[in-house]
Parts: structure tokens; sequence; C-alpha cells
């Protein structure tokens, strides 16, 4: 199988290249890409040294492609889809980009995988962290007792980094 990595110099497509070589997935070939700046970066794979390819939209380099995985913003997303699917692969994309398309599914895959299999432009979405988790949790809990209803609050990544802030913790603190 051939695979790419769109947005492999960062965290979540450094978590792709570990959980593929964690998982032992099998890969005859991997490409990277990413950003000028993160072109000519190396990652090792597996033993093998594989070097970032600046993305971009003159090329064939997603030809003969299965399957690539992508986490580059949404923007990058929606501007590369077609390229990245011209040839046949089919794009996994982490991004918001598509996940309110009627025409890309958007996948859990231990809830909805077979919704996979129909994929009209070639792309298939899956919802944010946080919503993966809940809905994982409430299909076991919709097997035993209807759910009627679910309220969600969700706080911002940028909550949490401020709360690990030196200054925020003795601002909180002279609060009480």
């Amino acid at each position: 199988m051939k695979v790419a990595i769109v947005g492999a110099s960062g965290a979540v497509g450094q978590e792709f290249l570990r959980t593929l070589a964690e998982r032992n997935f099998p890969i005859d070939e991997l490409r990277l890409f990413g950003s000028k700046r993160s072109a000519g970066t190396s990652y090792n794979f597996c033993g093998k040294e594989i070097v970032v390819r600046e993305l971009r939209h003159d090329t064939d380099d997603f030809k003969d492609i299965d399957i690539a995985f992508t986490s580059a913003g949404a923007g990058t997303s929606k501007e590369f889809a077609a390229d990245i699917t011209k040839y046949g692969a089919i794009m996994i994309d982490n991004s918001s980009a598509f996940r309110m398309d009627n025409d890309v599914p958007l996948v859990v895959p231990e809830c909805n995988a077979t919704d996979a299999l129909e994929r009209p432009r070639g792309i298939i979405a899956n919802p944010n962290c946080t919503t993966i988790m809940m809905v994982v949790a409430l299909q076991a809990i919709e097997r035993l007792s209807h759910i009627r209803r679910v309220h969600v609050s969700e706080l911002p990544v940028g909550f949490w980094c401020w709360t690990s802030l030196p200054w925020m913790n003795s601002w909180s603190n002279r609060r009480h």
C-alpha cells in the first residue's frame, strides 16, 4: 500500500507516523508532505529516512497513492483536496474542512466504519477529538438504553494553555 501524510511535521502528522509504525501498517511506500518551511526535513520511519516534500499544486505527487492522511488545517485540506484525490487516493482528513459536507462521510471507525465505503469525493472526514471520544462512549450507552438528549460543553484548547502559565495560576489564586 502506498501512503501519504500531509502535515507530517505537525503534532498529528508525527502521531500518524508513530501509530502506523507501531501497528505495523502494511506500507510499501510512504510520502511525507508539508509546508515550504518543513520541506527537506527528514523523519525515520521503520528504519528508513523519509524526506518531507513541499505540498504543491503543480505535481503528480499523489499519483499511485492509496491513502492520504491529512492534518494540515482546514484551509490546506480544502485547497489541496482535488490534487490529493485526483488519481484515486482516499483522503482521510483530520481537519474541520469537510465535516459538514453531505457528500463526505463523517466517520468514527468504532461507531460507523461502513459509512467510509461510500465516499463520492474520495474524502473521509472525522469529528474533532472530544466528539470522537464522546460518541464511542455514547454508542455503548445507547445499546443499553436509548439516549434522548446530550448536553455538551467544551473548553477551547487555549484555556488549558493559560492555566499552565504561572501568572494565570497566581491570578486565579487571588480571586478567592
